[in-house]
């Protein structure tokens, strides 16, 4: 049987294994789909805060998908069930998988016990964003905290997550900080899990 290989024909799509596949995708076809997203939504709103809440929902949309995807493919199909469990799958395994790196920083708040924050120097949705005037405090990383959201929202974790801008001495572009506000209910649980 020579040129027989290995290769294994499944009479159903659904029976084919979740593999890895391609990880990548082309930054130009990103940044083009990513800007038309932007622009499209631009059209349909009067203000900033608007134009955020529907880039939030885009990204959240993803966010989920994007939980279910690597819960089934990295962790067995098992979820985290401690804070700072899903804070670590996100700060890591999630920004590795969308960004190609780990998220240059996690950090627990100080003033308040129920905030986080992941900081990025350079946000891939901020990267070949340039806003106007007008649109002064518009932030392109409404998307990724709706990300952020989606998967902290279907894992059990509800929060208020917002991006925001976080000047930084000595460079010309603040970094993008992802604001994640933990409702009490996750915190009176972790208390709870920790006794």
């Amino acid at each position: 049987m020579i040129g027989v290989g290995k290769m294994k024909l499944y009479s159903n799509v659904l029976d084919k294994p979740l593999s890895k596949g391609k990880q990548e995708v082309s930054l130009s076809a990103f940044a083009f789909l990513f800007s038309e997203l932007v622009q499209y939504n631009q059209t349909q709103v009067d203000n900033i805060a608007e134009l955020e809440r529907r880039l939030e929902d885009a990204g959240y949309a993803v966010g989920a998908r994007v939980l279910e995807l690597l819960c089934n493919r990295e962790k067995g199909n098992r979820r985290e069930t401690r804070l700072l469990g899903i804070l670590s799958f996100v700060h890591s395994t999630v920004w590795k998988v969308l960004f190609g790196k780990v998220a240059d920083s996690l950090e627990k708040g100080t003033e308040h016990e129920d905030e986080y924050m992941i900081s990025e120097k350079e946000l891939l949705v901020n990267r070949f964003i340039s806003i106007p005037k007008d649109m002064g405090t518009f932030n392109c990383g409404a998307f990724v905290a709706g990300i952020v959201k989606g998967v902290l929202d279907n894992a059990g974790f509800p929060a208020v997550v917002t991006a925001h801008f976080v000047p930084i001495e000595g460079q010309q572009r603040p970094r993008t900080t992802i604001l994640i506000k933990f409702a009490d209910e996750v915190l009176k649980r972790e208390a709870r899990l920790s006794q």
